[in-house]
């Protein structure tokens, strides 16, 4: 496994693998010592619920420190470069958990620091969340390879994360948006770079037909406040997932939303709150795939246990001899 966690591009099978396989083991078992003397900075300019506390009790049960950094408290917010701060927080923790707005802050992180990055979520991905996604459909469908999600709305980060996560793992991704708000050409080429394929298209319930997972994410992402009424008048109504249209894959399909939901906007609750919606599973298993992505840069030798420049305490003058 490389040592950044910038896109789902940067996963190969064989890392998705064994993170799922680290995931099992920690569900069935969630108190180690995997990160035992190694503390973790959780750097985040943008607000969180599920990404901060899964990762803030997930170190904590791996017997790492974690330590939240809200951007607005730090220097970076009076002018302090990022790489500065990269720079100085590897002298003290062993990895960085970030959430920011622009995803080119990630790879001055990443290439100014000798620890691992971590993309908690940018304008453009959330690895993380779509690594955890696709642990729910193996968990409930009993397999990867071949399954169909059908996502519903524009092409989020979360989205984009699918995508190519998906071409990696064999699954058939497929996206309805209204005309301007699919997939870009830049994502298109690297999900086909990857072996995968998007399949677009504007008719929700031509997306949907066969589909083994229906997925959707809020219509207004944050940084979009200011285009509210644009966006609900694109989506609205056609591309809120109904009863109607979960109806329209023709079996029994799964309901994934990654949280927060914004009930009657993209869903409506009885989807929500069906037997068919997962949810909630979906927003638990946060906590064991990020777990175990932590474990695995450890087991790969990423995770210093002392930070950088903190060598082996020198040993105590001697006296003068009597």
């Amino acid at each position: 496994m490389r040592k950044d966690l910038l896109s789902a591009s940067d996963l190969e099978p064989s890392d998705v693998e064994a993170i799922y396989s680290l995931a099992d083991h920690l569900r069935a078992v969630p108190l180690s010592r995997a990160l035992e003397g190694r503390a973790v900075a959780l750097l985040f300019e943008r607000p969180s619920t599920r990404t901060r506390v899964s990762f803030e009790v997930g170190v904590s049960q791996l017997g790492g420190h974690p330590v939240y950094l809200d951007y607005t408290t730090t220097q970076l917010s009076r002018g302090e470069s990022v790489e500065d701060t990269a720079r100085t927080l590897e002298r003290y923790v062993s990895a960085i958990v970030a959430r920011v707005s622009r995803h080119d802050t990630l790879e001055r992180m990443a290439a100014a620091a000798r620890i691992p990055v971590i993309n908690a979520l940018s304008d453009l991905e959330h690895p993380c969340q779509a690594l955890s996604d696709y642990y729910t459909v193996r968990e409930k469908l009993g397999r990867l390879r071949g399954v169909v999600l059908a996502f519903i709305g524009d092409s989020t980060n979360v989205f984009n994360s699918l995508a190519l996560l998906g071409a990696i793992l064999g699954v058939e991704v497929r996206i309805a948006s209204p005309r301007g708000y699919g997939p870009s050409r830049a994502l298109m080429s690297r999900v086909r770079d990857l072996g995968g394929d998007v399949l677009v298209y504007e008719d929700p319930e031509e997306a949907v037909r066969g589909a083994d997972v229906v997925y959707t994410d809020v219509f207004i992402s944050m940084g979009q406040e200011s285009e509210r009424e644009a966006r609900l008048r694109a989506f609205l109504p056609r591309y809120r997932v109904t009863e109607e249209l979960m109806s329209r894959t023709g079996k029994r399909s799964i309901f994934m939303h990654c949280l927060p939901a914004h009930r009657g906007e993209e869903v409506e609750d009885a989807v929500m709150d069906s037997g068919s919606s997962v949810v909630f599973d979906q927003a638990g298993n946060r906590l064991h795939v990020q777990k175990a992505i932590l474990v695995r840069l450890a087991e790969e030798g990423h995770l210093r246990r002392r930070p950088i420049g903190l060598g082996r305490p020198a040993a105590p003058p001697r006296g003068p001899r009597r």
